[in-house]
């Protein structure tokens, strides 16, 4: 796993924060010749707890209050000393822990105010620190309900995206099944027409002995070619569902020639309409790629379900070259379109060790 993981990016940046909140006290507290080694230690331990406030924020906030109103007690240091506090109450804040980020704050406070007698440069200092604790609050609510707003906005957006795809695909339905009425209406019966004349005029030749001219006989067989392609063409018109599922694709490329291997894991249930045709496509498209160009290799498709997410990976050993990108075609196009029209990823490329693999996740939504 590298640098380049999402997760291991904000690890990393989440212990950046740490060790810069923490060298902020620690160079504060080295111009106090009174700071012992306890109060570096107690500094240390609530700057690092830090690093965890996404997985654990409010047992981040106990962990930096509990240190830094030790170490304030012990040291009665500067306002700065609250800094590991303050970033703990903002995260908490932000996570909706809002009433442990205000109560933390308060008993921070009141540890600082019980150094020592209470001075007008400790109300002060006091008072400067409730004016930083409220503002840790308020700017992690605020963070958090913008948060709220991107995700309900990106959602919107998603939504949006899928409804003008499915009215795109209703009116290129609509579409579709008007051409077939025309062609049916129009074309089929003259192409009946043109078939049944032939088939008389031949009929009537061999009735009366004639020899039946070479171009009648073409115009025979090639009326009856023309409406078997037609009714063909008619057919995949009315029609643009999967003829079966990913197993019955996998069983006819075994059939073929082509070693492939079924993998399926998480709980399989019924998809909405759109997806499953989405799957079907994905998977018919990587094994006619993998029958074409792969060469003798071994396929695995595997369909992984999430909770909201379904994974499809088909997968060869073949010849394909890692230092080589495919050139986009039709197919791995139009992969692309039905995967991003259902707000889902698609990567496809050549494998590291050799062969290539097709890669998509789609969202599950609802079911159909």
């Amino acid at each position: 796993m590298g640098s380049g993981n999402p997760v291991v990016r904000r690890n990393l940046a989440d212990a950046a924060l740490a060790v810069v909140v923490g060298a902020l006290v620690v160079i504060t507290a080295a111009f106090d010749a009174d700071t012992a080694p306890v109060d570096y230690a107690l500094i240390a331990v609530a700057s690092a707890a830090l690093a965890f406030y996404r997985t654990a924020p409010r047992a981040v906030l106990a962990f930096a209050t509990v240190a830094g109103g030790a170490y304030v007690v012990h040291a009665h240091p500067g306002p700065l000393a609250a800094l590991p506090v303050l970033a703990a109450v903002h995260t908490a804040s932000r996570a909706g822990h809002r009433g442990y980020a205000a109560g933390a704050g308060l008993a921070f406070l009141a540890a600082y105010v019980a150094t020592g007698p209470t001075t007008q440069e400790v109300a002060e200092k006091a008072a400067l620190l409730a004016g930083w604790f409220l503002c840790a609050v308020v700017t992690g609510l605020a963070d958090r309900n913008w948060q709220a707003y991107l995700r309900q906005t990106e959602q919107r957006a998603l939504e949006a995206e899928r409804t003008r795809e499915e009215a795109a695909l209703r009116r290129a339905g609509e579409e579709r099944l008007r051409i077939a009425r025309e062609l049916h209406d129009s074309l089929t019966h003259s192409i009946s027409i043109v078939k049944l004349q032939a088939g008389v005029a031949v009929h009537l030749a061999r009735k009366r002995g004639e020899e039946v001219p070479p171009a009648l006989l073409a115009i025979q067989d090639a009326s009856g070619e023309a409406m078997r392609e037609l009714r063909a063409t008619l057919e995949v018109l009315r029609s643009d569902e999967p003829t079966g599922t990913p197993a019955l694709l996998v069983e006819r490329a075994c059939a073929a020639g082509l070693a492939v291997e079924l993998t399926v894991t998480g709980e399989e249930r019924p998809l909405a309409a759109t997806v499953d045709r989405a799957v079907y496509r994905i998977v018919q498209e990587a094994l006619t790629n993998a029958a074409r160009h792969a060469g003798p290799a071994k396929v695995n498709v595997q369909l992984a379900y999430d909770e909201d997410d379904l994974t499809i990976r088909v997968e060869d050993d073949g010849t394909a070259d890692p230092t080589s990108p495919p050139t986009p075609g039709v197919g791995l196009t139009g992969m692309r379109e039905r995967v991003a029209a259902l707000g889902g990823t698609l990567d496809a490329a050549p494998r590291t060790e050799g062969g290539f693999a097709v890669r998509a996740r789609l969202p599950l939504g609802e079911t159909g």
